[in-house]
C-alpha cells in the first residue's frame, strides 16, 4: 500500500486547526484572567465555563480514541460481542450518579481538584500517596490514547505510528500549556463537532459500511452465524461475576478522576455543573453507537471478498484495529480519512484532558501544599507547565509499547476504583472518618489488589484463588468480582478503623501525645 498523500494533508490541516484554536483559546484566557487567580484560571477556567462548552469538553473527554476503538472491537471479538460493551452505559450511569451525588459537595466548596476533600480531611501526607494511583492512571491514559492513534495512522496512511505519536503529543502539550482549561475547552468543541461530522453522521462512514458487498446484513448475523458467530454475544453463567465487575468499575471507578472533576468545578454555578454532568452521559453514549455498528459491520463481513484477504484480523491478531480496518477496506478511500480524522479528533479531546488533570493536581496538591507553601501564582503555574512537559514526554515514550501501557492503564484504573473512590466517599459524606482510617484502607486495598489478587498482564500469581479462580493456558483468571470487593473491604475499613482509632483516644486507652 502506497503513502496515503490525501489523508495525510487532512491530518495535517487537522493537527494545524486544533493548533490554532488552542493558542486562540490560550489568548482569550489571558483577556479573561485579569482580577483572577492564574493557576485557578489555568485550572478550573475561572469557574466560568458555561453549559453548552462544558457539554462539549465534558463529553470529548470521555469519548476517546480508546473508547471508540476498544468498542468495536469489543462487538467484533466472538468471545464478546454487544453484551460485553459496558463502556457507553457504564460511562452514562457514572456522569449520572457523579451529577446527583457528588457534583454539589465538590463544587459548592470551591475544591480545585479531586485531591482537595483528601488533603483537607486526612491531611497532606495521606494526600499525597492517594495522589500516586490517578497520577498514573492520567500518565498511562494518555499513552493509550496516543498509542490508538498511531495505530490507526500507521493502517489509514501507511506510515509509522511513531510520527503521529510525536506529532499528536507535541500538539497537546504546547496548547494545553499555553492556555491550560480553556484551551483544552474550546479544542474539544472542535474535536467533538469533526468526530460527530466524521464518523457519527448518517452520511458518512456508516451507510458505506454497511452496503459494502462483502458485509452481510448486520441484523441477520446479530443472531444469525455467518461468518463468525452471532455478533450480539452472550454472558455465560461462569462469567457473570466477572461481568459484573466490570461494570461497577465502569460506574463507580469512572468518577474519582481529575478529568471529570475538572470539567464540573469550572462550570459556572452548581446546578450548570451537574447539567453538564447529566448531558454529557447521554452524549457519551450517544457517541458509542457508530462504533457499535462499525464493530457488527466487521462480524458480518467476508474479508476474503476485500482487498485485507485471509486471514481475517482475528486471525492475524489485529482486532484491536478493527475501526480503522473497516474504515479504509469497506469505505471509499476520501470516507477513511474522514474517519482518520474523527478519530484523531477523539485521541486529542482524551489527551489534553489527561495531561491538563496530571499537572493540575501535581501544581495544586503535591508543590503548593507539600513542596512549596509559601510558593506564588507565578510558581505555581510554572511548576503545572514544567510537570506537563514531563508527564507528556512520559507518556509520549511509553506509547511506543502499546500492549504493556494498556496492561498498566487497566491496573492504575482498577487502584483507583479500589483505593480513591471509597477515600473520596468517606470525604464527601462520612466526615467522622480519620486519617487512621485513611491509611488503614489504603494499605487494605492495595494489599489485596496488587499483591494478593495477581495480575497476568504483570505475571504476578495470585495469592489469593477467589471462588470460581481457574487456570487457563497457565495463567490464573479471577472470576470472582474482586476488584468491587476489594473498593467494598476498603470502604469498610476506613470507617472501622477511624471509628476504632477515634475510640482508643477518647478512652485514654492509648495516651494522646502518641496521635501523630
Amino acid at each position: 500500500m502506497a503513502l496515503n498523500i490525501p489523508g495525510l494533508v487532512s491530518l495535517s490541516v487537522f493537527f494545524m486547526l486544533t493548533l490554532a484554536t488552542g493558542i486562540w483559546a490560550s489568548r482569550k484566557s489571558k483577556k479573561d484572567q485579569q482580577n483572577r487567580n492564574s493557576t485557578e484560571m489555568a485550572i478550573v477556567g475561572g469557574r466560568n465555563i458555561n453549559v453548552f462548552i462544558g457539554l462539549f469538553t465534558a463529553t470529548a473527554t470521555w469519548v476517546g480514541g480508546a473508547y471508540i476503538n476498544g468498542t468495536a472491537e469489543i462487538v467484533y471479538l466472538p468471545s464478546k460481542g454487544l453484551l460485553w460493551v459496558q463502556a457507553p452505559v457504564g460511562f452514562a450511569l457514572s456522569l449520572a450518579i457523579g451529577g446527583f451525588f457528588f457534583v454539589n459537595p465538590m463544587r459548592s466548596k470551591n475544591y480545585v481538584t479531586v485531591m482537595d476533600p483528601l488533603q483537607e480531611t486526612y491531611g497532606n501526607m495521606m494526600g499525597s500517596l492517594l495522589f500516586i494511583p490517578p497520577l498514573l492512571g492520567e500518565v498511562f491514559w494518555f499513552a493509550a490514547i496516543l498509542a490508538s492513534l498511531g495505530a490507526t495512522v500507521r493502517v489509514i496512511l501507511d506510515i509509522g505510528g511513531s510520527l503521529a505519536i510525536i506529532v499528536s503529543a507535541c500538539i497537546v502539550i504546547l496548547y494545553t500549556l499555553l492556555g491550560g482549561l480553556y484551551s483544552v475547552a474550546y479544542t474539544d468543541v472542535i474535536q467533538l463537532v469533526l468526530f460527530t461530522l466524521s464518523l457519527a453522521s448518517p452520511w458518512f462512514c456508516i451507510p458505506f459500511a454497511l452496503v459494502n458487498p462483502a458485509t452481510e446484513r448486520i441484523y441477520y448475523t446479530a443472531t444469525h452465524q455467518s461468518y463468525q458467530v452471532p455478533w450480539i454475544g452472550k454472558i455465560e453463567k461462569q462469567y457473570l461475576g466477572r461481568w459484573l465487575d466490570d461494570f461497577f468499575y465502569l460506574v463507580l471507578g469512572s468518577i474519582p478522576w481529575q478529568t471529570y472533576f475538572q470539567r464540573v468545578l469550572s462550570a459556572s454555578s452548581p446546578g450548570h455543573a451537574r447539567l453538564i454532568s447529566y448531558l454529557s452521559g447521554l452524549g457519551c453514549f450517544s457517541m458509542a453507537i457508530p462504533s457499535v455498528l462499525i464493530g457488527a459491520v466487521a462480524a458480518s463481513t467476508d474479508w476474503n471478498q476485500t482487498s485485507y484477504g485471509l486471514p481475517s484480523p482475528l486471525e492475524r491478531g489485529e482486532s484491536a484495529m478493527i475501526l480503522p480496518l473497516v474504515l479504509h477496506y469497506l469505505c471509499p478511500a476520501y470516507i477513511s480519512i474522514a474517519g482518520l480524522g474523527a478519530i484523531a479528533a477523539a485521541t486529542m479531546s482524551s489527551a489534553d484532558s489527561a495531561l491538563l488533570s496530571a499537572s493540575s493536581m501535581f501544581a495544586h496538591n503535591i508543590y503548593r501544599k507539600i513542596l512549596r507553601k509559601k510558593a506564588t501564582e507565578t510558581e505555581v503555574l510554572w511548576a503545572m507547565r514544567t510537570s506537563m512537559l514531563v508527564c507528556g514526554a512520559g507518556a509520549a515514550s511509553l506509547a511506543f509499547y502499546s500492549s504493556s501501557v494498556y496492561d498498566l492503564w487497566f491496573l492504575s484504573g482498577e487502584l483507583v476504583y479500589a483505593l480513591l473512590f471509597p477515600q473520596l466517599c468517606c470525604a464527601l459524606f462520612a466526615p467522622s472518618t480519620n486519617t487512621y482510617g485513611s491509611a488503614a484502607g489504603f494499605l487494605v486495598g492495595l494489599l489485596l489488589r496488587l499483591l494478593l489478587a495477581g495480575e497476568p498482564a504483570l505475571s504476578i500469581p495470585p495469592v489469593i484463588c477467589y471462588p470460581a479462580c481457574s487456570l487457563v493456558n497457565g495463567t490464573y483468571s479471577q472470576l470472582f468480582p474482586f476488584k468491587t470487593f476489594t473498593m467494598l473491604l476498603t470502604l469498610g475499613t476506613i470507617i472501622a478503623a477511624s471509628h476504632l482509632a477515634a475510640v482508643l483516644f477518647q478512652r485514654n486507652l492509648i495516651p494522646r501525645r502518641w496521635d501523630v
